[in-house]
């Protein structure tokens, strides 16, 4: 018998008050405790609404991957070239801006560096969102291309890949390093690619 859960509001509650303690905490860090002591809820509440902590975290994911796919496309749509739209993703997880990410930073980044080998469906949605990220770019540089902004022999898929290395790896060094000048650094490599791409 597939699994109900008693309220969709309860559930939605539970996840946006969940969401940031498993992307900071991860799977395996976050406890039962935790998800009680951050909803005010008991166990027989949460696991009225989900089957099992995995279902709770999986849709904790899905949350901040959309809240962060969100803040990103509504700075890209305010953007009125497709440079400027590709610089969005040089920016916006840099310097102060980050604060507009989930709280505890990329998901993609927290939640895929912990479940690479520990826990395949979390793995999965990563490996989607990650994938989504990549066709969002290639759509860019192809109508930047169409409306004459880039050059017409640019590997749209080689530049996203590359971007989306080079973010989540800086990304990944400023946290480690806790020195943001680094990530700096390696995003002023990304903006110096996205400028090579101009037809002119």
């Amino acid at each position: 018998m597939k699994f109900q859960p008693r309220s969709e509001s309860t559930r939605q509650f539970i996840i946006e008050s969940t969401a940031g303690i498993f992307n900071m905490k991860g799977y395996a860090g976050t406890s039962l405790s935790d998800l009680t002591e951050a909803t005010k809820l008991t166990k027989g509440s949460i696991y009225g609404n989900f089957e099992n902590k995995e279902a709770v975290a999986l849709a904790a994911f899905d949350y901040n991957a959309a809240c962060r796919a969100k803040t990103v496309r509504d700075k890209i749509n305010s953007c009125s070239t497709y440079k400027d739209k590709l610089l969005v993703y040089a920016t916006i997880y840099g310097s102060s801006e980050t604060i507009v990410l989930p709280e505890g930073g990329c998901p993609m980044l927290n939640t895929g560096t912990e479940a690479d080998d520990t826990h395949e469906p979390l793995r999965q949605r990563v490996a989607e969102a990650l994938l989504q990220w990549k066709d969002d770019i290639v759509e860019i540089i192809r109508k930047g291309i169409a409306a004459n902004e880039f050059r017409a022999d640019v590997d749209a898929n080689r530049m996203a890949l590359s971007m989306i290395a080079l973010i989540e790896g800086g990304t990944f060094i400023g946290q480690s390093t806790k020195n943001y000048a680094l990530l700096g650094t390696v995003l002023d490599t990304v903006k110096d690619m996205i400028n090579a791409l101009d037809a002119t």
